[in-house]
């Protein structure tokens, strides 16, 4: 590098976005990701004795992945390269290929290619990569957005260890943020910066994981805000709002707002009016609440407020829950309001949620009773000699494939647990159970619990 060219590479550093210019150079630099890269993990044992194989890195934007391949290219003693598969095509593949053959032979080195959004190499382009790696010539790193078990040739993916590369933690953004206003070299730190707490929330919260993202509007925010008569930027929510172009909800996620509004929400969904479910459901997607517990809510009110009046419903809610966490967000945004508004719609029943309160509310107060001789495990050693299941009738060899038993102990023998409503399916299940002999007759007799 001659004196002008380190001119001009000082030059393009000091121009450089602040994201690029926080760029982490070592692997103690590194934010986040210990999944992938942290102490003891494979990758990082394989990055620090330079024992590098071919990997693909995926995950959301601005998370690590390139920032990755650079620390490779600081710690391997290999050639190392790049490639952006928007730009590139087979000609610059056969280019580096034939500098790597030269580099191996030559001088026993190898060469390291990144390619940084590989899903946009064709078929074509892929294969042309395909024998290099697989003979060693080449150690691949691809990055990518989209899922490479969908966009990455099969024999190139067997050939490679896919690392996926989470969304940033907000712990993890936060500690980005702090660094940047006190690096003096590459970051902030030069200016006089008073970041209210809240602004730097909101920042956090609309980076949804992405560290350019965060840094890309941090610094916005610095340099568009004139300092005061004191020399200090100070940096207000109006501001981290208009740098990061997303108004804040007001919405505390560990106070009054977060119970208040997951509240309305069930309590929507309860009673049966979808357009307000669905109002909610978004107040806290726009807040950033974490979608996972909005599932896992969706899930409960499934079996507590519809239970056995739409069987189906628990289905949705699990599925929504699964779908949020194989496809993340924001996209995770359409399976929850299906989820949602089907759930509000849906006949409503608790018979199964008061059903095992009250069950365990006796068993917890003192009748925990012993199981009937006849109902008891006759397949053990032992067990026969002990009458165990003497006298059980098997339902499936009688008439409609059940037969008049007793069930519960004597002591709870006209306790009504489930109580069916009828409401949906659930009606279809109370006419059922009215004509199972054992329950009909009883049913002069019985006792529901005592509230």
């Amino acid at each position: 590098m001659d004196l002008f060219s380190y001119q001009a590479e000082q030059e393009q550093k000091k121009v450089a976005p602040l994201a690029a210019r926080m760029r982490p150079r070592t692997l103690d630099e590194l934010v986040g990701q210990e999944d992938v890269i942290g102490p003891g993990k494979l990758l990082r044992r394989a990055i620090e004795s330079d024992q590098l194989h071919s990997l693909i890195l995926y995950g959301p934007p601005g998370t690590g992945k390139t920032t990755i391949a650079q620390i490779v290219a600081g710690h391997t003693k290999s050639f190392f390269c790049t490639l952006n598969a928007v730009t590139a095509g087979i000609a610059d593949i056969r280019q580096v290929v034939e500098r790597a053959k030269e580099n191996l032979s030559m001088y026993n080195k190898r060469t390291v290619l990144f390619i940084d959004e590989i899903h946009r190499f064709n078929k074509a382009q892929q294969d042309a990569l395909l024998p290099h790696v697989e003979d060693g010539t080449i150690i691949l790193i691809g990055a990518t957005t989209e899922n490479p078990f969908f966009e990455v040739n099969p024999a190139l993916l067997s050939r490679s260890r896919v690392f996926p590369v989470k969304r940033l933690e907000e712990k993890d953004l936060r500690e980005i943020a702090e660094r940047a206003l006190r690096d003096k070299e590459r970051g902030l730190g030069h200016f006089r910066v008073h970041l209210d707490d809240d602004a730097l929330d909101h920042l956090i919260r609309y980076a949804d994981g992405d560290a350019r993202r965060l840094l890309n509007a941090l610094e916005l925010a610095v340099l568009s805000t004139v300092p005061g008569d004191d020399g200090i930027v100070y940096i207000d929510l109006g501001v981290a709002e208009e740098s990061i172009q997303q108004r804040a909800v007001q919405y505390d996620k560990n106070g009054d707002q977060h119970y208040d509004t997951i509240s309305a929400f069930i309590k929507s969904i309860r009673g049966s009016d979808p357009d307000a479910a669905v109002y909610w459901l978004a107040k806290m997607i726009a807040a950033g609440e974490d979608p996972r517990f909005i599932a896992r809510r969706l899930v409960i009110a499934a079996s507590e407020d519809i239970g056995n009046a739409d069987p189906r419903a628990l289905q949705v809610a699990v599925a929504a829950y699964q779908a949020v966490e194989l496809i993340g967000m924001p996209e995770g945004r359409i399976p929850l309001a299906q989820a949602v508004t089907y759930l509000a719609s849906a006949p409503k029943s608790n018979a199964a949620y008061k059903a095992i309160n009250e069950a365990l509310d006796d068993v917890r107060n003192g009748m925990s009773l012993e199981v009937p001789v006849h109902l008891r495990d006759a397949h053990y050693k032992g067990a026969e000699r002990l009458g165990h299941g003497r006298g059980y009738l098997y339902p499936h060899d009688y008439p409609g494939h059940v037969v008049e038993q007793q069930y519960l102990p004597d002591e709870l023998l006209h306790r009504r647990y489930y109580r069916p409503s009828t409401n949906g399916y659930e009606a279809t299940i109370k006419r059922y159970l009215e004509h199972v002999p054992n329950r009909r007759s009883e049913m002069s007799n019985v006792r529901e619990p005592d509230k």
